[in-house]
């Protein structure tokens, strides 16, 4: 990447940087080269503090979530969010998923891909360069190496110097904390799986689980080799998301852009310089030396660009020092540079048929999801009719249908329900195992709490009812002191 230059430029506490951008628009290298360490120099402004605020915010949800708790009464996890593998149920606050209601998760999954959408379309990769857990995880990294090795040019000067104490001593303290946050990301992915505080005691005790330790391992090695060592490469080569983002914008979409209709001819700064004869860049490659990705934003868009906008706080602050005008790099859209090439007013459109079009999508899931969740029974049943044989004539020329009745009870109380079937006369039901009963035409059921239970049911349609092959049937099942009812629709099959 070069080094720091001790000379300043001829202008008040603006410094030009001896740097060259490593995936720079007309040397790019090829794919299988090796990797040019990358030491960006920390930013100061507006979106370097918003980042910040992203962090604090991103980690400090998913390291906390888990042990947060949440009363749902006796015999219930009391952990606020928690996927219970074991008991097949995800809980999150007040509300509790069956694995019969995935479909809550898959609507959830199309919501975050459709909200990615739309942010895309409007602020072009926000998300990356903000929100993406690589970028997070990759500026904390960024900020323990700058905390202990110093900033770009110390660590620079780090680099080339030969392996002694002093040097041993500060990669070690970075690769010790690295790790430690490597496994705080490990371990609190797991918590989210079991009871945090009870997980917590089996895996220091040696107690939890080979595949709770297995999981820590693996996410542990991912975390330090991502965030520590690969940093861009991820964005560059690894991640999908930049060569398919192009889908999503336009030319209204707002990106980091540098403008080369105020910035061009750049030229070094000099004092009492006349502004209308030269572009207000004065080279000094600030907005290079803080990219984390190593790219010169003045070559344009670029599909290593993720929009962290720290290049927009190295240049205003240098706009600032020179005294003219901040903006020089900002968020702007392709359509506003066209409009001033052509003299015209530029606009801010962010309500436009595309990002319309994604916002009723999403808002319509959401809203679609919130209605049958808040709807949504705690009583439901499912009927599988026996497929061999479809039904078995009797001597009396009865014709008898077998079902698995299958009852979900979501309450956390025991339920006594009863059991009706209409679409024929004469219909009597028969739960397998349950003599006492014997043939009715409403018998009824006992069913645990917060279970799953299954029933089988043997239903009989006296001589000559049937007419046909086939007809329909509904059971109705019913609560006896509630009055709460399922129903399901199925068939009652006799010979052809």
């Amino acid at each position: 990447m070069g080094s720091l230059l001790d000379t300043a430029i001829d202008a008040p506490e603006v410094r030009e940087y001896d740097v060259e951008a490593v995936n720079r628009k007309e040397t790019r290298p090829p794919l299988y080269v090796p990797r040019k360490k990358i030491h960006p120099r920390r930013a100061h402004g507006f979106f370097r503090t918003f980042k910040w605020w992203v962090m604090a915010a991103t980690l400090g949800i998913y390291y906390v979530t888990p042990w947060l708790r949440w009363d749902r009464g006796p015999g219930a996890p009391d952990q606020a969010v928690l996927v219970d593998i074991p008991g097949r149920r995800f809980y999150f606050f007040f509300i509790e998923i069956w694995p019969q209601e995935f479909y809550y998760i898959a609507g959830l999954l199309i919501m975050a891909g459709l909200g990615l959408f739309l942010v895309t379309s409007v602020v072009g990769r926000a998300w990356c360069g903000y929100a993406c857990p690589q970028t997070v995880w990759t500026d904390l990294f960024i900020w323990v190496e700058r905390l202990v090795e110093g900033d770009r040019g110390a660590r620079i000067r780090l680099d080339k110097e030969p392996m002694s104490g002093a040097k041993a001593t500060k990669r070690l303290a970075k690769y010790v904390i690295w790790l430690l946050i490597a496994m705080g990301t490990g371990g609190a992915w797991v918590f989210y799986f079991a009871d945090a505080p009870t997980l917590l005691v089996d895996l220091v005790t040696g107690q939890a689980a080979t595949d709770a330790y297995a999981t820590v391992g693996v996410l542990t090695f991912t975390t330090f080799t991502l965030g520590g060592f690969m940093r861009e490469q991820v964005c560059t080569y690894m991640c999908p998301w930049p060569r398919i983002q192009a889908a999503m914008m336009d030319e209204e979409s707002l990106t980091v852009t540098y403008r080369t209709d105020r910035g061009e001819p750049r030229k070094p700064f000099e004092k009492n310089a006349d502004w209308d004869t030269r572009g207000d860049c004065i080279d000094c490659k600030a907005c290079v030396v803080v990219c984390p990705m190593g790219i010169d934003i003045r070559d344009g868009q670029q599909l290593e660009c993720i929009t962290c906008a720290l290049c927009i706080d190295a240049c205003d602050d240098v706009m600032g020092k020179i005294g003219r005008p901040r903006g020089l790099i900002d968020y702007d859209s392709i359509a506003n540079d066209e409009r001033r090439r052509a003299g015209k007013e530029t606009k801010l459109r962010l309500f436009r048929p595309r990002t319309l079009f994604y916002f009723a999508l999403w808002a319509l899931i959401g809203l679609g999801m919130v209605y049958v969740l808040l709807t949504r029974s705690d009583l439901d049943i499912n009927v599988i009719h026996d497929r061999n044989p479809l039904y078995t004539t009797l001597s009396d020329g009865s014709i008898r249908n077998g079902y698995t009745f299958k009852i979900l009870n979501k309450a956390r109380e025991q339920r006594t329900l009863t059991l009706h079937a209409s679409g024929l006369p004469g219909i009597a039901l028969k739960v397998v195992g349950s003599e006492d009963m014997g043939d009715s035409p409403d018998p009824y059921f006992t069913v645990k709490p917060d279970r799953l239970q299954s029933f089988r049911l043997l239903v009989t349609v006296p001589p000559g009812i049937l007419k046909g092959d086939a007809a329909d049937l509904r059971f109705v099942l019913k609560e006896i002191n509630t009055g709460q009812t399922a129903s399901y629709n199925s068939l009652f099959r006799g010979p052809q």
